[in-house]
């Protein structure tokens, strides 16, 4: 399961409890009550734990894209022939600006990452 999908099942799961909670609250059930703040907790952690994991893999994404050395705009062109461009030059890795890496790069413009000047 990607890590979206399970970040969506826990807040699902999370809006549940929450749910239930309120209603053993209305009822006076101290047992219920004791169990879903403890698996509110539970699982309110184990998101803030995904979420780190995300923001940690994209800023290890953005960081290694910065240190290649050479970056420009793909022009209309070469977005037309995507394919020949990526066989041509070895490593390149082109980012949209409106992919999450783009936007946390802030481009305007589609721009392609390489080892060498294309």
């Amino acid at each position: 399961m990607s890590m979206k999908q399970e970040l969506q099942k826990l807040n699902n799961r999370l809006d549940k409890c929450k749910y239930k909670l309120d209603g053993a609250k209305s009822r006076g059930d101290n047992e219920l009550i004791s169990r879903f703040t403890d698996e509110i907790d539970k699982i309110t952690k184990k998101i803030a734990q995904m979420k780190h994991k995300q923001s940690y893999d994209m800023n290890k994404e953005r960081k290694s894209l910065l240190d290649m050395p050479f970056s420009r705009e793909i022009t209309k062109a070469e977005q037309a022939d995507m394919g020949k461009l990526k066989k041509s030059v070895k490593g390149l890795v082109v980012v949209h600006p409106m992919t999450k890496i783009g936007k946390e790069l802030k481009l305007k413009v589609m721009t392609g990452y390489a080892p060498k000047p294309f």
